[in-house]
């Protein structure tokens, strides 16, 4: 192979600048975190190298132009995420997930093994840039096109393909941040680079679309019934996955990869500040809103929902899958306000009002601001507006209404056997495999001890 043909095997394009920017900046915060979070631990050095390998792989395939080389790099990822899974390979449990996530790596594995073949046989072509600007309407490319979507959410662990993530926490801390912050969102990236062909083939949006929907409401619904930090914050990126995959489904790609970067950096910075000790979640009734927050509440998300669309310069009435959109910016506006308002309202009124309006406007520009950057890539291409968005959108607000309203239910006296025994299944559900279980701390070899420090770890 000569030298030419070497670097024609890879491809730099914004969408890769961003990604790389996004990796560098969240790899060195985990890996200055995890110098004082492992110093002491025996094989920091190994942890260190498996970071590194995973940082470097990860920036080298948001680069890579071939699908072979595409999928050595994927398959080197996940590989590598598995190791760091298992760190502590004394620890059955850790031993376990390390097993189930690759279990789901390489189910995923195969169905992108058989798109990228697929793609192949149409287009006769390896390079991904090719296939993307050359798109063809056949079964093949559909199938193809199933295979990757498929793929992708086992990768983004959206439902039913969720466990391997819930099960996956009792890996060290910077690891789990490092996963949830990255590694995730290799499935949205899986989706963005191949988004010329979903546009080509629109069939395929509305299941995307309902994949993400599900998985959003799922993930919202089981965080609710978490008592450990670190599952809360699972079942919360499984929800975030979800609204990512929503937005690829309504043809906002541009506003996925916003959402890529952004979630990213947030869930890097939760993990690391939660620690890895469980902890307990406590709510205090007392706490609950007062009833005029919640109409207040309403207020301040349409004021967000209309910043929105000044600074995109939309009209009020919208009739494009856009107005999903701006449905999640109303929720997000109502929930924020809902929660400064609390149980004084009125003395809190001024306040929330600038904050709701300015965290509206930063969602807006930020929206705004990746839109003209992937302009090049046209990655915005808002569909029709169908039954199954209106549908969608009315689960979303109904979803947020139960939600918000939940702190003021009485399990006990105020909900039906049947409702009952479905949040059982449901809480059932979200719980990690039994094997990946840390049930009994003093059975595992929870110390680690390095016989030139002599030092401790614990995580």
């Amino acid at each position: 192979m000569s030298f030419n043909n070497f670097i024609d095997m890879f491809y730099v394009d914004i969408l890769s600048i961003i990604m790389i920017c996004l990796v560098s900046f969240v790899g060195s915060i985990v890996y200055f975190f995890s110098r004082n979070y492992m110093k002491g631990d025996a094989f920091y050095i190994n942890f260190s190298y498996n970071i590194f390998m995973l940082l470097f792989s990860v920036m080298l395939m948001t680069i890579t132009d071939n699908l072979v080389l595409f999928l050595v790099e994927w398959s080197f990822c996940n590989w590598i995420l598995t190791r760091l899974i298992t760190h502590k390979s004394t620890w059955k449990a850790a031993k376990a997930s390390g097993q189930k996530a690759f279990e789901n790596f390489a189910l995923g594995l195969i169905f992108i093994f058989i798109a990228f073949i697929l793609l192949n046989q149409v287009t006769g072509s390896y390079s991904i840039q090719y296939i993307v600007k050359n798109p063809t309407d056949s079964w093949c490319s559909f199938i193809a096109l199933l295979m990757l979507l498929i793929g992708a959410s086992t990768q983004s662990a959206l439902w039913p393909f969720h466990r391997w993530l819930i099960s996956s926490l009792n890996s060290p801390t910077p690891v789990s941040a490092i996963m949830h912050a990255g590694i995730v969102n290799a499935g949205g990236f899986l989706l963005v680079r191949f988004a010329p062909l979903y546009f080509y083939t629109p069939k395929i949006l509305p299941i995307i679309f309902s994949i993400g929907l599900l998985s959003a409401l799922l993930g919202s619904l089981w965080k609710l019934m978490q008592h450990d930090v670190k599952r809360m914050l699972a079942c919360s990126t499984i929800a975030q996955m979800g609204c990512m995959f929503m937005q690829f489904g309504l043809g906002l790609f541009a506003a996925g990869v916003a959402h890529i970067c952004w979630h990213g950096m947030f869930k890097a910075y939760q993990f690391l500040a939660c620690g890895s000790a469980a902890q307990q979640k406590k709510v205090d009734s007392s706490c609950s809103p007062h009833v005029i927050s919640y109409y207040i509440s309403f207020l301040c998300g349409f004021l967000g929902s209309y910043i929105f669309l000044i600074i995109h310069s939309q009209n009020a009435f919208i009739y494009d899958s856009s107005l999903i959109v701006v449905a999640i910016v109303f929720i997000a506006c109502a929930q924020l306000s809902l929660t400064l308002l609390g149980n004084n309202p009125l003395v809190k009124l001024p306040k929330t009002i600038v904050v709701t309006g300015a965290v509206a406007t930063l969602y807006a520009a930020n929206i705004y601001f990746f839109d003209l950057l992937l302009a090049p890539l046209n990655l915005n291409q808002p569909q029709p507006l169908t039954i199954l968005h209106i549908v969608g959108m009315i689960m979303l607000i109904v979803g947020w209404l139960v939600i918000a309203c939940i702190k003021h239910i009485d399990y006990a006296t105020q909900l039906p056997n049947w409702l009952l025994r479905l949040y059982v299944k449901a809480l059932n559900s979200s719980q990690p495999y039994p094997l990946t279980i840390t049930t009994y701390r003093n059975g595992y070899d929870y110390l680690l001890q390095d016989n030139s420090t002599k030092n401790k770890n614990q995580y």
